[in-house]
C-alpha cells in the first residue's frame, strides 16, 4: 500500500462528512508544474516538480477553526541504474507526501484577548520581502536553491495575546529541533564546496567523510522559544522579537585524521568529520510603512552565538605516538548583524518596481562571512494584467568590496508570465549566472537554466 491509496480515501471520507456539518470542510489548492533544462550541450534537464497543494480549512465552532496544508508531490528524476530498480515504483515515479501545515486554532482561551495555535505551524515573521532575518522559528527549506526563504513548518504551541487590536505579544514553544535541508539534484553542491583539508606536508588526505551530532530530543536541549511583540501606530507596522535557538545548518567542530597507508615517503590518511548544531541568541526588529504610495520596510536581527564555535583537529604525529590538536575558532561569540531595506512603487501605466538590499544571506554567518545583496525586479503588464514581462529581474552581489572584480556574482532572470485564466498562470524564464570568488551564486554559473512553470489554483 503506498502513501496516495492512505491520503485519498482519507480525503474522501472528509469530503464526503462535511457535506452533512453546518461548518463543511472547505478544500483549495494548486496544481503546480516546473520543469527546468540547462543551456548546455543535449541540454539535461535539471529539475522535475509536479506538486498538488491541498488546503484544508474548517470552522469547528465560532471560536476555533482547524487548517491544513499537504503537498502531494512527483519530483526528481529516476535514478535507474539495474534492472533490480524497475520493480521499484518509488525509483522508476519518485513521489513524496508532505504535510507542511496541521494545527487548531482556538480563539479567546481562558481570557477574551489569548489566542492559542497548537500542532505543525509555519510561523512567518519579518515584514521584508522574502528573504527575512527575523524569520527563525522554522527551518529553512532549501531544497529549492533558487525559491529563496522557504521553510518548513514546525510542530509548535504559539500563544497570542491582543492588548488593542493594534498591538499584542506573541509566545512560541517549538519542542523539536529540525535542521534545514540542503538543495537537491543539481544544486546539491551550491551551499557548501567540496571539502577540502589542509594537510601538513608529507600526509595526502584519500577520504573523507562525516557524522552528525544531533541535540538531545528533551524539553530543554532540543527547543526552540520566541516571543514577539507586534504593533501598529502613526501608519507603521512595526514588531520586536527575540529567538533562543539552533542554527539550521550544522558547524564543522571536530576532525579526527587517521593513517591508512605510507607509501614513497608519503601517509595516506582519511578524515572522520563530526558537524553539530549550535545556539543562537537573536534579537530581531522590523518595520513597514507606505509614504506617497512607495512601500518600504527595513528588517534586522543581531545574532549572537552561544559561544565560540571551535573545530578542533587530532592529526597523527610521526615523531610521537600522541597526535597533534590543532584547534581553530570558525566562529566567535560576537554579535553580528543581518539586515534588508527595502521599498517598492505600483505605477499608473502598469508596471512595478521592487528593490532590495540585503546584507547577509540566510547561509551566511559571522561579520566578516555576511555579503551584500542587491535585488531589483521590474514588471510590465498589457491586457488587463494579463500579460506580464519582467525584463529586469536578479541580483548583483558584492562578497569584497576591496576587489569586487574578482568578488562578485550576477543573477539574472527574467521572465515573462501569462494568465490565461483566473486561476491558471504559465510562466517562462531564462535563468543566467556568472561571478568570481565563491560567492553562493558565482558558484552556480555553470547552471545557466530555461524555466517553465504552471500555476492552476482551484
Amino acid at each position: 500500500m503506498n502513501k496516495y491509496s492512505i491520503i485519498i480515501p482519507v480525503l474522501s471520507v472528509c469530503l464526503g462528512t462535511a457535506h452533512a456539518q453546518e461548518n463543511p470542510l472547505q478544500l483549495s489548492g494548486e496544481l503546480m508544474t516546473d520543469q527546468r533544462f540547462l543551456f548546455q550541450e543535449d541540454n539535461p534537464w535539471a529539475w522535475n516538480e509536479n506538486r498538488l497543494t491541498l488546503d484544508l480549512d474548517a470552522r469547528i465552532s465560532s471560536n476555533s477553526k482547524f487548517h491544513s496544508e499537504v503537498w502531494l508531490r512527483n519530483i526528481g528524476l529516476p535514478s535507474i541504474v539495474s534492472s533490480s530498480d524497475l520493480y521499484n515504483k518509488d525509483i522508476v515515479d519518485p513521489y513524496n507526501l508532505e504535510i507542511r501545515e496541521a494545527y487548531v486554532q482556538v480563539y479567546g482561551f481562558l481570557t477574551k484577548n489569548l489566542d492559542v495555535t497548537i500542532g505543525r505551524q509555519r510561523i512567518a515573521w519579518g515584514t521584508a520581502d522574502v528573504i527575512n532575518p527575523t524569520d527563525n522559528l522554522n527551518p529553512y527549506d532549501m531544497e529549492d536553491i533558487l525559491d529563496f526563504g522557504r521553510h518548513r513548518g514546525s510542530d509548535a504551541i504559539s500563544l497570542q495575546y491582543y492588548f488593542t487590536n493594534d498591538f499584542s505579544l506573541q509566545a512560541v514553544y517549538v519542542p523539536f529541533f529540525q535542521p534545514a535541508n540542503l538543495p537537491a539534484g543539481i544544486f546539491a553542491g551550491a551551499l557548501f564546496q567540496d571539502v577540502s583539508m589542509e594537510m601538513p606536508e608529507g600526509m595526502v588526505l584519500d577520504s573523507y567523510t562525516d557524522t552528525i551530532l544531533m541535540p538531545k530530543f528533551n524539553l530543554g536541549e532540543s527547543a526552540t522559544t520566541g516571543m514577539r511583540f507586534k504593533g501598529f501606530a502613526g501608519g507603521i507596522d512595526f514588531s520586536l522579537s527575540y529567538v533562543w535557538s539552533r542554527d539550521g545548518l550544522p558547524f564543522n567542530t571536530r576532525n579526527e585524521v587517521t593513517p591508512v597507508s605510507l607509501t614513497g615517503g608519503v601517509y595516506h590518511v582519511e578524515a572522520q568529520a563530526q558537524l553539530s548544531y549550535e545556539r543562537n541568541h537573536i534579537i530581531g526588529a522590523d518595520l513597514a510603512t507606505s509614504i506617497f504610495g512607495i512601500g518600504l520596510w527595513a528588517e534586522a536581527a543581531i545574532i549572537l552565538p552561544d559561544r565560540d564555535v571551535v573545530m578542533s583537529t587530532s592529526i597523527p604525529s610521526p615523531f610521537s605516538p600522541d597526535p597533534i590538536i590543532v584547534d581553530s575558532v570558525i566562529l566567535e561569540a560576537e554579535p553580528y548583524l543581518k539586515f534588508v531595506v527595502g521599498a517598492d512603487y505600483n505605477f499608473g501605466d502598469g508596471s512595478y518596481l521592487n528593490l532590495q538590499y540585503i546584507h547577509g544571506f540566510i547561509h551566511e554567518r559571522g561579520a566578516e562571512g555576511l555579503n551584500d545583496y542587491f535585488f531589483l525586479r521590474y514588471d510590465k503588464s498589457f491586457f488587463n494584467s494579463k500579460l506580464t514581462i519582467s525584463p529586469v529581474s536578479g541580483a548583483f552581489i558584492v562578497t569584497d568590496w576591496g576587489d569586487i572584480r574578482q568578488n562578485y556574482a550576477i543573477a539574472y532572470m527574467p521572465e515573462i508570465s501569462y494568465q490565461a485564466t483566473p486561476n491558471a498562470k504559465i510562466s517562462l524564464s531564462p535563468v543566467f549566472f556568472d561571478g568570481k570568488g565563491s560567492n553562493l551564486f558565482a558558484g552556480m554559473k555553470d547552471y545557466d537554466m530555461f524555466m517553465f512553470r504552471l500555476n492552476y489554483s482551484f
